[in-house]
């Protein structure tokens, strides 16, 4: 039976732990006043449990995501933040994520193997990349370009810079500052043609680059920018071709606030007049430029034999 003082001790260290996800550190627990003999106890006891070799949940339940962060910090040690897709899900982001924790260590810091966690070395340790408060984990802008540089493919590299953006975790002039001093090792290009893409910048994928590869692939080049008088006054269509096939490249923006519902009434309007009407994501266009040219010059061909008919 423990003292009274003692369990005092440890009932003050399961509220601590609440800030904590429910894992506290050894170091965090002798702090408290509580040592290997205590724990092992409360342990043998079924009332916490081990969550590796520096780790201790305050309980014996599955851990909580915070849990899981601030136990692979504490298990990696050093300058561990928790970074990428893992720090993005901890400002916020929700609908993506991962079995495992992704933290980040100096090149020059041992790299253990811990289960649940992926550590990552980078090379320098930036000013001010880590959170002020919290699980030490790095800033959304940077941790979204290392999740996009460590990313298993293009296409997840695309989804963990649009996501955290669309849902407003970090802005694209963000992300663009913070590439501007650090531009990392993988997908350089790519990455950095991706924000532009998101941010639609001047340098961005649009219907000037739709025209340039229709023009490599042999296909007929599109009227840009064609003016049309609707009900409610003149719009554009980003490209024409004269057979009657348009296609709107959509950018970030067509996917904010109310611009959803102007681009689907112009979509049906135009499609209401006789024309065949395809939507390209500006970021699709990028990962699946192939696929969506098969598409158009479908469509083509479909029209030419409509009007040979």
């Amino acid at each position: 039976m423990l003292r009274s003082s003692t369990l005092a001790k440890v009932a003050r260290a399961e509220t601590v732990a609440a800030d904590f996800g429910g894992v506290l550190s050894r170091r965090q627990l002798t702090d408290l006043g509580l040592h290997r003999d205590v724990v092992a106890r409360l342990v043998r006891d079924h009332r916490w449990a081990l969550s590796g070799t520096r780790s201790v949940a305050t309980h014996c339940g599955q851990l909580e995501p915070s849990g899981l962060r601030w136990r692979a910090v504490h298990e990696v040690g050093g300058d561990a933040l928790v970074d990428g897709v893992s720090s993005l899900t901890a400002a916020g982001l929700t609908g993506i994520g991962d079995d495992v924790v992704h933290v980040s260590v100096h090149m020059s810091m041992r790299s253990p193997v811990i289960a649940g966690v992926r550590v990552h070395k980078v090379s320098r340790r930036l000013t001010g990349e880590g959170m002020p408060a919290g699980v030490p984990r790095t800033r959304p802008s940077l941790a979204a370009l290392r999740a996009a540089q460590w990313a298993v493919s293009d296409r997840q590299a695309a989804l963990f810079l649009v996501a955290p953006v669309q849902q407003r975790v970090v802005t694209a002039d963000q992300l663009r500052e913070t590439h501007a001093w650090y531009i990392g090792r993988r997908r350089r290009a790519l990455v950095g043609q991706l924000i532009e893409d998101i941010a639609d910048g001047a340098q961005s994928l649009g219907e000037l680059d739709l025209a340039a590869m229709c023009r490599t692939r042999g296909l007929p080049v599109p009227e840009r920018q064609v003016v049309v008088q609707g009900k409610d006054g003149r719009f554009y269509l980003d490209v024409r071709w004269a057979a009657g096939l348009v296609v709107e490249v959509d950018g970030s923006q067509h996917l904010q606030g109310v611009a959803p519902v102007d681009d689907m009434l112009r979509h049906n309007e135009v499609a209401m007049r006789g024309d065949l009407v395809l939507r390209v994501p500006l970021i699709g266009l990028r990962l699946e430029a192939d696929a969506f040219l098969d598409q158009i010059a479908q469509a083509l061909r479909l029209l030419a034999l409509r009007q040979a008919s």
